[in-house]
């Protein structure tokens, strides 16, 4: 069972306890304000669990960062120890690929029912985390505090696109059949330790707060503000990438960061 105290007091969320819309929407803006998303688990070869005692040790008590399953696990363990009703689905990442490419079902979702209405919650979308819910409505915008987005449906499948200013980019594909945790663990294995797997080689961080979007590929750290500026710099050592982890993402900082920052691309 989760520790439900100690969730909250990760993200600072102190407001009712009820399974409402205003809840879910309070919880989802700020789970990826304070816990954010980073894969340097499988980048140094490391398992990754699943169970909920080892995400509450890493995400919660000791102020680590995860990727999609180990946000979504926790966030559903939460959002059902409040009392909501949630659905496990999974994902076909389409975003900056060609259509003629398919990627695996890698990316975990989750359907959340509210007082009878589905609403789709992502606190794991690495590259570009969701800070709102959204409905599961057929085309329709939704403002969000950080973009607008929509659900296009097609036959069996729904795709999740983002408004980048006039133009609608998909950034995954999934359908309605339920997932289960042994599917979880088997997309989560894959993910973790497939020698082609972007995140086996690559670094990616992400976190997103009310003031600015902060993201870091590899050795490059981009700033994103709401009012449409962006700042990119490039780290220079592993001191430097120590600093960021601290002050920009407010994470405890791993070992053996020297041997990371010297596998990172220099892009």
């Amino acid at each position: 069972m989760i520790d439900l105290d100690g969730y909250f007091a990760r993200i600072g969320y102190t407001g009712p306890r009820t399974p409402t819309l205003d809840t879910l929407r309070a919880i989802h803006a700020l789970h990826p304000a304070a816990i954010p998303f980073e894969n340097f688990d499988p980048l140094l070869g490391r398992p990754v669990p699943l169970g909920l005692d080892d995400l509450q040790a890493k995400l919660v008590g000791r102020k680590r960062g995860g990727y999609c399953f180990e946000h979504n696990t926790l966030f559903r363990a939460a959002l059902e120890a409040l009392g909501f009703g949630v659905t496990s689905l999974a994902a076909r990442v389409v975003w900056r690929s060609t259509p003629d490419r398919p990627h695996p079902r890698a990316h975990m979702l989750l359907l959340v029912d509210v007082d009878g209405a589905p609403c789709l919650a992502d606190v794991g979308f690495g590259g570009r985390l969701m800070s709102a819910p959204l409905h599961l409505a057929d085309g329709v915008a939704q403002p969000t505090p950080n973009g607008t987005m929509r659900l296009v449906e097609d036959g069996m499948f729904v795709t999740l696109q983002a408004d980048t200013g006039g133009d609608w980019e998909n950034l995954y594909r999934f359908t309605l059949e339920p997932q289960f945790p042994i599917d979880q663990e088997t997309a989560n294995w894959f993910t973790a330790t497939h020698p082609n797997s972007l995140f086996r080689n690559n670094l990616l961080m992400e976190r997103l707060t009310p003031e600015q979007r902060t993201s870091l590929f590899n050795r490059r750290l981009t700033r994103r503000y709401p009012d449409g500026r962006v700042s990119e710099t490039r780290l220079a050592d592993a001191d430097e990438l120590g600093r960021v982890l601290a002050e920009d993402f407010d994470l405890e900082v791993p070992e053996r960061l020297d041997s990371v920052f010297v596998r990172l691309p220099a892009e």
